[in-house]
This record gives structure tokens, C-alpha cells and sequence, in this order.
């Protein structure tokens, strides 16, 4: 489990004013199972969208294929109860730690929506041991 002391607590409102919104007024958020540390998914958030995920504790983003916002699991049930709200170095991604309810948060119906990928082979890759 990942240390979370590294993280400096600072308001909602500090946190909000930190972020900067592209040119669309989104920003991507990632969200990431606060008991594995496994990433589920990417989606975009606008200001509305960040409002609601901090008031409500469930995470709300915004569509762009149907500009509107949704909050996640409206209809398939698997929510996600926020724990902690993070803004990146730069204040143009953010990191939201939950606790995934249901079977999972893609839509597919898999705990992750990063269940693909390809093993990288050879002196580039590093598995983390000497």
C-alpha cells in the first residue's frame, strides 16, 4: 500500500484554484482504487463536475460525446465514493482515490478500464528488483 502522508492537505478551495482547466474548460482526472492503488479509469472534468465530486463524495465528470455532466454509476449502480481529491505538480491532471462499489468501473463490465496491455520486454524494462 502507498504511503499517503506524502500528500499536502490543502482546502477545496485551494485545490480548485489550482487547477487549470484546458481550453474546453476540462481537466483529465484519473481514478484510482484507494485499497489496490489500481487505476480504473481516465474521464474529464469540468468546474461543475469537480463542484459536485467534492460536495457529494461521488465522483461526477463531464461527457463530451453528450455534453452533460453524469455522475458515475448512474445507471449501472458501481459508484464510486470519493477519499481524496489530488491535483498534479503542474495543476493540469487530477487524481481522485475511491472506493469502488459494485464489480467495477468500466463500462465493459471489468474492475479496470485498463485491462489491455502488452508486457515490455528487454534491458528498457525494470520490474523494480536488482
Amino acid at each position: 500500500m502507498i504511503e499517503r502522508n506524502y500528500v499536502k492537505r490543502i482546502s477545496s478551495e485551494e485545490l480548485i484554484s489550482s487547477v487549470k482547466f484546458n481550453s474546453d474548460g476540462l481537466v483529465p482526472t484519473i481514478i484510482q482504487d484507494r485499497d489496490t492503488s489500481a487505476v480504473l479509469m481516465m474521464a474529464w472534468m469540468n468546474r461543475e463536475s469537480l463542484d459536485m465530486t467534492l460536495e457529494s463524495g461521488r465522483t461526477w465528470f463531464w461527457s463530451r460525446s453528450r455534453s452533460t455532466l453524469w455522475p458515475k454509476g448512474e445507471t449501472s449502480g458501481e459508484i464510486q465514493l470519493v477519499r481524496q481529491v489530488s491535483v498534479d505538480c503542474d495543476g493540469d491532471t487530477l487524481l481522485i482515490e475511491v472506493d469502488q462499489q459494485g464489480g467495477g468501473a468500466c463500462h465493459t463490465g471489468s474492475y479496470s478500464c485498463f485491462y489491455r496491455g502488452v508486457e515490455v520486454k528487454g534491458e528498457q524494462a525494470h520490474d523494480g528488483s536488482e
